[in-house]
């Protein structure tokens, strides 16, 4: 944070002030009877002060580069069939193309995101950090087990299953939604499912072995991402099922 603020004047421009916290502990560095604990404590208020001053210019520019962003367009597809015969086919926005997609809007609004991963019991963990130019910043994390269809090797596994999560945590993160057709302005957003309960539906999906494609189809939604939080428990209901079907089978 700089030691000007930038306030609107009346006129819609935009007056720069020096901070008064600064001025305030300049006054107490000049004053001989002042106490080390004061500019301690003053400092201390400084900082609270900028990280929450960091935090409302971080939602209000996320707020505003929301309302730019459009449902991104389905690129990629995934066509395989495993060894027992079963087809897995849909299609999913690539990670190239939602950055097209966003990250103008992003730079505009002084937004930016990056990617921290990891391995943990085998495992792959990817976080999304989104951070605003004043250092406030947030971070969205997803697991899930290397993605081995299609006859990957084993680093080719480990890769799929990052470039997916990567997607997968920049959509929560930023809220985005997918494009069901064309046109953009037909599609009517709902509030998605949790990061939380997105993650717990996918272990379940895992463990269970269902047909996610066919699950997406019965529940009416393009992916996993985007489904209504309403729909939430009858997903977790039909999975739960599938996943104790399994048990009795084995």
């Amino acid at each position: 944070m700089s030691d000007i603020q930038k306030i609107e004047g009346q006129d819609g421009g935009v007056v720069h002030m020096a901070d008064p916290m600064v001025a305030l502990i300049e006054r107490v560095v000049m004053d001989p009877d002042a106490s080390i604990d004061k500019l301690e404590r003053m400092l201390e208020m400084r900082e609270r002060l900028q990280a929450q001053q960091a935090k409302q210019a971080n939602s209000a520019a996320n707020a505003d580069a929301k309302s730019e962003f459009a449902p991104v367009k389905k690129s990629g597809k995934v066509d395989y069939t495993n060894d027992k015969g079963k087809r897995t086919h849909f299609e999913h926005e690539t990670l190239d193309g939602i950055a097209r997609a966003v990250d103008p809007i992003l730079s505009k609004h002084g937004l930016s995101y990056r990617f921290r991963s990891d391995q943990q019991e085998g495992n792959v963990v990817v976080t999304c950090i989104v951070a605003h130019r004043d250092g406030y910043a947030e971070e969205t994390s997803l697991r899930g087990s290397p993605d081995a269809t299609g006859s990957k090797n084993a680093y080719q596994a480990v890769g799929s299953a990052v470039t997916y999560l990567q997607r997968y945590t920049l959509k929560l993160a930023l809220g985005l939604s997918a494009a069901k057709d064309d046109d953009a302005s037909s599609l009517k957003q709902k509030e998605a499912i949790s990061a939380e309960q997105y993650q717990a539906l996918r272990n379940l999906i895992d463990d269970a072995e269902a047909d996610e494609a066919a699950l997406l189809k019965y529940l009416k939604v393009e992916d996993l991402i985007s489904l209504p939080a309403g729909k939430y428990g009858v997903a977790d209901k039909m999975l739960r099922q599938k996943l104790a079907q399994k048990g009795g089978d084995e």
